[in-house]
């Protein structure tokens, strides 16, 4: 990904904070030349047993994912496979109307962060309910309402057969967070003031994350 040096993340916790907010990851590797590449679309943990400390451009962090075993992507997906995993964040239309001057033109700001790894294939129906397990655990205890799936695991045993799970061993992490950084302090402040008006969630975050710039 073309970072512009403007627009890289003040600090790795952007990356971090970003990815665990925004779970629902774009998974792209190439596959035979007859198919093209497979993009497909999952949840993605940091895998809990992992116990490093996660550098700058967080190689070395190994991350977790599952499909649909039906999945032609799966079939291509071998131990080895180099992976792109991208992660969307909060983004925005900027207006010209916003900077209130002449010439001007439009842009989005948004964010985004693009993980490189190598894949390692998870065959065992054990530690593929694990990643289960640990995938509605960390998603429970941040998103939703902590779910008791004590009465459900039978019910995942059933299920689980057709889930292909994976380890990602990441080689390393772009983050992009465009958020109008190349402009004036007083035009970035109508860009934030347009932003939380619109009464949009992914708006206000926009608007959040430029109020936190260095």
């Amino acid at each position: 990904m073309f970072v512009p040096s403007q627009y890289r993340e003040p600090d790795v916790s952007w990356m971090l904070d970003l990815m665990r907010e925004n779970p629902l990851a774009l998974a792209a590797s190439n596959g035979p030349p007859a198919q093209g590449p497979f993009a497909t679309h999952l949840p993605v943990i940091t895998d809990p047993q992992w116990t490093g400390q996660p550098l700058s451009d967080l190689a070395g962090m190994h991350l977790l994912g599952h499909m649909n075993r039906a999945n032609p992507h799966w079939k291509a997906l071998d131990t080895g496979t180099v992976v792109l995993l991208t992660f969307t964040g909060p983004h925005a239309y900027v207006s010209p109307t916003v900077y209130d001057i002449t010439p001007a033109a439009p842009t989005w700001d948004f964010t985004s962060v693009h993980v490189h790894g190598t894949v390692e294939r998870i065959e065992s129906t054990e530690e593929t309910l694990d990643v289960v397990q640990a995938t509605v655990q960390a998603f429970e205890k941040e998103l939703g309402d902590n779910w008791d799936m004590t009465r459900s695991i039978d019910y995942f045993r059933k299920i689980v057969p057709a889930v292909g799970a994976f380890r990602v061993r990441v080689s390393k992490a772009e983050g992009m967070f465009k958020l109008s950084q190349e402009q004036s302090t007083e035009i970035r402040e109508r860009v934030v003031r347009s932003f939380a008006e619109r009464g949009c969630t992914r708006h206000a975050q926009t608007a959040e994350l430029m109020n936190r710039l260095p």
